[in-house]
């Protein structure tokens, strides 16, 4: 039970536009968007503009012993940002700058609050690449990528977050500031801190900084929309071209639930015989060449259809299918997204499972994510007003979670566990595992403040 004066204290210490205890303001952030995760409303938000600022809200929080439940734009769907009774939410939203960008080296500095889609576009403007690209890339952080080791429609060729981070600086439990990684291109003194850090969902650190790798800006993308009469043609197209040899810079897949609800709101004549869609795009210098050969990988293996971006703007066009693939599904009724990752060879096998899943539970369930690396976002249409379909919605999830692992997958590829989750991890890690988790999370944070509940709940 937190002391009723603590947070009285913890306000009188603190510059007085840092913290807030203002009901209306704390009630918005109790909960990033997911469902089916408990949250409570915290007792105070605290809106720190610096690292010092930061580590001087976290040391206050630490001598009291009050939760602190670190949060970025609050775009996660794991619930890795919900706070529990008596916590305080350390939102990261002030700290925008983006520090240096060294276009020499190729490298960026910048804070977490900085939106991912403004950094892209700032290093496009100096002819550098930033990939990853999260489906909520205008409006979620790069903290929050860091977070949660955000993925996107490019990883299949660049990568997720985790894959471009150089260094971090961060707050411990605390208050310490401690700074991992470097800026050389290669460095191997010390345990690689800075990828554990990486994908810790606020559990060990609180991110105050992000050094990132940069790539040269790729040659525009050419475009391919393959549609296929089954299932196991798109399965055999994936597999096709990766046997090939061809790494696309984006390669989407859409199930029939998915492409009939893009149609049904879009009326772009996808066809009601399509059962599923693929998206392919190659920015390579090869990318005319690759396509073409994608193109005869489709048609051997039975797509009923293949269009061709011939500019910028046609590709923009064809992709807008994926685009909408959530606000087509959103339009059918409450939604639960989920996010689970199998081997690119067991997609198709994965798909179909759901599709009995579907049938079982009487529920919609549309199918769309990155085939190109088997991260699939099923998406289950429910009542929330009605308590049995949100039974028979859970149930389909964790069905479809059960599936992946059984396929070889794991529970989450991109959105993190956070405590949507964090009962599965016991069925996806070993006890040896576990049990090291565990202790890694007592070594940063030993008194247990620093996001309880978010990802190791399951650990302890």
């Amino acid at each position: 039970m937190t002391d009723p004066t603590a947070i009285d204290q913890i306000v009188d210490r603190l510059p007085v536009d840092i913290i807030t205890t203002d009901p209306d303001v704390v009630a918005t952030y109790a909960a990033d968007q997911s469902q089916f995760t408990e949250r409570a409303r915290p007792i105070a938000v605290a809106m720190p503009r610096t690292t010092d600022e930061v580590a001087a809200c976290v040391r206050a929080a630490h001598e009291h012993g009050i939760v602190v439940v670190p949060r970025g734009a609050g775009s996660g769907l794991s619930g890795a940002a919900n706070a529990p009774a008596g916590a305080i939410v350390l939102s990261l939203h002030r700290m925008t700058a983006i520090r240096e960008l060294d276009t020499e080296n190729r490298v960026v500095v910048v804070e977490p609050g900085v939106i991912t889609a403004e950094l892209r576009e700032h290093v496009r403007k100096a002819g550098l690449y930033y990939p990853p690209d999260p489906g909520s890339v205008d409006f979620c952080t790069i903290g929050g990528n860091v977070a949660t080791n955000a993925g996107g429609m490019c990883c299949v060729k660049y990568g997720v977050t985790g894959d471009f981070v150089l260094g971090l600086e961060c707050v411990l439990a605390d208050g310490r500031i401690m700074r991992t990684g470097r800026r050389t291109v290669k460095g191997v003194a010390g345990f690689d801190l800075t990828s554990l850090l990486i994908g810790s969902e606020g559990a060990l650190a609180v991110i105050t900084e992000i050094t990132l790798r940069l790539l040269p800006e790729p040659a525009e993308p050419h475009t391919l929309v393959a549609s296929f009469p089954t299932l196991d043609g798109a399965g055999q197209a994936v597999r096709a071209i990766s046997g090939a040899g061809i790494t696309p810079s984006l390669l989407e897949i859409l199930d029939r639930t998915t492409v009939r609800a893009v149609d049904d709101m879009t009326r772009m004549g996808l066809g009601d015989d399509t059962a599923a869609l693929l998206l392919i795009q190659h920015d390579g210098a090869d990318a005319p060449d690759a396509l073409v050969s994608i193109e005869k990988q489709c048609t051997a293996v039975g797509a009923s259809e293949i269009v061709v971006s011939s500019d910028q703007t046609e590709a923009d066009m064809l992709l807008e299918a994926r685009r909408q693939a959530l606000p087509a599904l959103e339009r059918l009724g409450d939604w639960l997204l989920d996010d689970v990752c199998v081997p690119c060879s067991r997609i198709t096998d994965l798909i179909a499972a759901i599709e009995r899943i579907s049938e079982q539970t009487g529920l919609t369930i549309g199918v769309f994510g990155h085939a190109g690396d088997g991260n699939l976002h099923p998406t289950i249409i429910y009542d929330d007003t009605d308590a049995s379909s949100r039974d028979l919605a859970f149930e389909a999830f964790n069905a479809i979670t059960q599936e992946a692992l059984d396929l070889g997958g794991t529970i989450t590829g991109e959105h993190g566990v956070g405590r949507l989750k964090a009962g599965w991890l016991r069925s996806e890690l070993d006890p040896v595992n576990l049990a090291v988790h565990q202790s890694v999370k007592h070594a940063f944070d030993p008194t247990a403040t620093l996001n309880p509940g978010a990802e190791l709940q399951a650990r302890a």
